[in-house]
């Protein structure tokens, strides 16, 4: 390298140390610190607790989603341990990736002012703080989507090495897939993209838009195999659960409830700055790529969403991915603004502290008992999430005494999944019957509601060592159930609840044998209750 050359290297490091970069990633830096300080002693959420489940049962796929969750929880809790830091580990990590990845797509499209506010705006808002909080599905499906779409952009680009670009992208969106199956509507993106932008529909009539769907199709593979194994039962929801609903007034307080959480959860001002961005860029797209190339990738999956909540009531969680772009969108769309605006200006500070002070009491509504403000845990959402440890230990502690009482062990089972996970997380000592088994069952039923119904269950048959036991225990059923005659103990945290009826006639007699309460900052937080349900007997075919 000549000495002009490092003349020239010098003068570049020292333009960047002068940009407001190296800000943002020392920014970037402490918040991903502290969302793994944070992680590592806040409680689990029982979602979570359901993942951590699924790991401790591998398979190539599962009855709600893919492996994605499973494996993520798996590398953690094999890196750091059974914790909560290892159960959600990856999380801030994957928050910091999109974060990376969403500044390089702004900083490539638009310019580096624009790049460094969406990302510092982002990681205000109380959706992507949650997101980059908690291992659930949804950082998992933001990562792969948000790079895809920066993977496609590069496809689009006119050079002669873009073939991998195009491989890449849909191997990143088969990933996102197997995390959550939403992000596959970023096909549909790309197809609209392709045909909507003329300059970009002789892409057709080229090798790489079909390598990418190509490669996107191996990831099928998985989830086939599983419902093969499992006579296609991973349809029944699609026609089942997903009945439309006929009341046009449910309908349309179901989209008034949708717009409601979005106004707290994306922070009201910058959600209201996205829907205005939103509108006003419709007549740019046909003039712009790149405006047509953000608008391709937020419209279709909101308007899918929008089509799902209509008709069937719910608010399906990859909904938020078309909110990504619109970000960059919106944030790119109010920086053109001229800055001698001073309400924009002011308005702007307003929506970063809103948005800032949102996301800290979404991740703890205890700042609010802190300054003064008497907010009961009763009308406090964020308290189902809480005190599941504190209640675990009273849980366990009476388990013990009761089989010392009794004589003999008990299997537990929980009103819920969410119960029965949870629950089995936080125990010191997670028994289980026998490999495979769950430490806390739900109860019986012929329905298949979640993930527990394909885990081994106390009341399925099994093959006995001695096989003379088959014809004198049982005559409709090969095989002898280990549970018969055993005593449960029915966990419930849901007020004034009894055990449901096919627990009930399951059992010989069940009563009420504990009931505590859980309190936080000296307020009532859970109120449990537990039943003990004795001789238990395999319902009737």
């Amino acid at each position: 390298m000549t000495s002009q050359s490092q003349a020239t290297v010098f003068r570049l490091n020292v333009q960047m140390l002068r940009r407001p970069s190296w800000i943002l990633f020392s920014f970037l830096f402490v918040l991903t610190c502290a969302r793994i300080v944070w992680g590592a002693h806040s409680e689990l959420l029982p979602d979570e607790a359901y993942y951590y489940s699924w790991a401790q049962h591998p398979n190539v796929s599962y009855y709600s989603s893919g492996p994605g969750i499973a494996l993520s929880v798996l590398a953690g809790t094999s890196l750091l341990g059974r914790c909560e830091l290892g159960v959600r580990l990856l999380s801030p990590l994957l928050a910091l990736g999109t974060s990376l990845l969403l500044y390089s797509l702004a900083r490539r499209l638009y310019r580096e002012r624009i790049a460094f506010w969406l990302v510092v705006v982002l990681n205000l808002t109380p959706l992507f703080n949650f997101e980059a909080s908690f291992m659930t599905m949804a950082p998992l499906s933001l990562f792969f989507w948000t790079a895809a779409m920066v993977c496609f952009s590069l496809a689009v680009q006119e050079n002669p090495n873009r073939l991998p670009f195009w491989a890449l992208t849909g191997f990143l969106i088969g990933c996102g897939f197997l995390c959550d199956y939403g992000n596959a509507f970023q096909l549909i993106s790309i197809l609209i993209f392709l045909i909507t932008a003329a300059k970009h529909r002789r892409e057709f009539r080229r090798f790489g838009i079909y390598v990418l769907f190509g490669i996107f199709c191996l990831f099928l593979a998985p989830p086939i195999i599983w419902n093969v194994q499992h006579d296609w039962i991973g349809l029944v929801p699609l026609s089942s659960d997903l009945e439309p609903h006929k009341h046009l007034s449910a309908r349309f307080s179901a989209i008034s409830q949708f717009f409601g959480h979005q106004l707290i959860v994306c922070s009201p001002l910058f959600f209201i700055a996205m829907l205005v961005a939103l509108i006003g860029s419709i007549p740019r797209a046909f003039r712009s790529s790149k405006v047509c190339f953000l608008l391709s990738f937020s419209w279709p999956i909101l308007l899918m969403g929008m089509i799902a909540i209509f008709e069937h009531l719910t608010q399906p969680s990859w909904i938020a991915l078309g909110f990504v772009s619109l970000s960059l969108l919106a944030v790119a769309w109010w920086l053109d603004v001229p800055p001698q605006n001073r309400i924009l200006r002011i308005a702007a500070v307003v929506a970063l502290v809103t948005a800032g002070a949102s996301s800290l009491l979404a991740l703890d509504t205890d700042v609010l008992r802190i300054i003064g403000v008497n907010l009961s845990y009763s009308s406090d959402p964020s308290s189902s999430f809480r005190g599941w440890k504190t209640a675990t230990a009273e849980i366990e502690r009476f388990r013990t005494a009761f089989e010392q009482k009794l004589g003999e062990q008990v299997f537990l089972i929980g009103n819920r999944y969410q119960t029965s996970a949870i629950v089995a997380f936080y125990l010191r000592d997670p028994r289980v019957e026998d490999p495979g088994h769950p430490p806390v069952y739900i109860p019986e039923s012929q329905n298949i509601e979640n993930e527990f119904s394909f885990w081994r269950r106390y009341d399925e048959f099994v093959e006995p060592a001695d096989k003379s036991e088959i014809n004198s225990l049982f005559s409709e059923q090969s095989g002898v159930n280990p549970f018969i005659n055993r005593t449960a103990l029915y966990i419930t945290d849901a007020p004034d609840e009894t055990p449901p009826q096919n627990l009930q006639n399951s059992f010989t007699r069940w009563e009420l044998v504990d009931h505590f309460q859980v309190n936080r900052r000296n307020e009532p937080l859970h109120e449990f209750r537990i039943f003990a349900c004795y001789q238990y007997q395999t319902l009737p075919l």
